[in-house]
């Protein structure tokens, strides 16, 4: 990444929404983004970094509060170009292991935008009909619209992490699905898709607190499931397949970005700069009329 987040440190911003870094791009892209080719050490990364956040949780809160306007701005605008033939739309892929807050993230995402505008997903364990088609055929028919703005909550690199981790396929069939993911990946951007590839990278002591406190309240024992455990004792091996998802399908089209995600307030302003970023980057703009506006105006006040 373009800088690395060691543990007991990580860089910060001089406040909330300060862009450190110049103009010369969006920088907690800059600060975040897994460049192509690149291995993202996530063993030497801080989860409870606030790389080019604000001071604190209070700050964040504030900065979050404070994005909620441009946001639900730039995505009208977004929905109004499409009327007008404007195919650009904006997905928003999240992965974590879990308890690193996929969830809340999108319930906070949701909370910034109009949800008639989103197109949220969550993707568990293939079904049956699923497995009959391409592992990308689910993941087609949940894409965003033109004009929408698409969360998945898990997403198509499920089949490049687990089938790696618990050798549910051929090793060469997960080798050819990065290429895959790449082209079709590609193939979005190049119909107007601005695809923001979210890795919530929480500790591997922060994960167990979540648990314990699903397991200690009642209420939240539906969250909870033995299978988490399970992927929790092959930690290594999940990290390390995050590690290489992300080396191989990492590309300018459809960057990664890592977000230490211990910190909840941290997570939520990261990701909703990330999504400020990417929208002011592809800056909609509401279509002009395509009729006569005083001619309406006129025949309204006559009536």
């Amino acid at each position: 990444m373009a800088e690395k987040r060691k543990k007991g440190g990580g860089a910060r911003g001089a406040g909330a929404g300060e862009s450190p870094g110049g103009a010369d791009g969006p920088a907690l892209a800059r600060l975040l983004r897994v460049p192509p080719g690149e291995r993202a050490a996530l063993a030497e990364l801080d989860t409870s970094a606030t790389p080019g956040g604000p001071s604190g949780k209070a700050a964040g809160t504030e900065a979050i509060a404070r994005m909620a306007a441009p946001l639900a701005d730039l995505q009208e605008r977004l929905y109004a170009a499409s009327t007008a033939g404007d195919r650009r739309r904006l997905l928003l892929v999240l992965q974590g292991m879990d308890t690193s807050g996929k969830g809340g993230t999108v319930k906070h995402v949701i909370g910034q935008f109009n949800p008639a505008g989103c197109r949220v997903r969550a993707f568990k364990a293939p079904t049956r009909e699923e497995r009959a088609h391409s592992f990308l055929w689910r993941i087609e028919k949940a894409l965003p619209q033109p004009g929408e703005i698409g969360i998945f909550d898990r997403s198509h690199y499920e089949d490049v992490l687990v089938p790696r981790v618990r050798g549910l396929v051929p090793a060469d069939r997960v080798e050819r699905r990065y290429a895959q993911i790449n082209a079709f990946e590609k193939a979005l951007a190049d119909d107007g898709v601005t695809v923001v590839k979210v890795f919530l990278h929480i500790g591997y002591e922060e994960q167990r607190e979540r648990l314990l406190a699903r397991l200690d309240d009642p209420r939240k024992h539906w969250k909870f499931s033995p299978g988490d455990l399970e992927d929790r004792a092959l930690w290594p091996a999940y990290r390390e397949a995050y590690e290489l998802a992300m080396e191989r399908c990492s590309t300018e089209a459809a960057p990664w970005y890592v977000v230490p995600a211990d910190r909840k307030w941290y997570r939520n302003w990261a990701v909703g700069k990330l999504l400020l970023e990417r929208l002011e980057a592809i800056g909609p703009q509401y279509p002009p009329a395509d009729f006569d506006v005083q001619e309406c105006r006129k025949r309204l006040l006559a009536t």
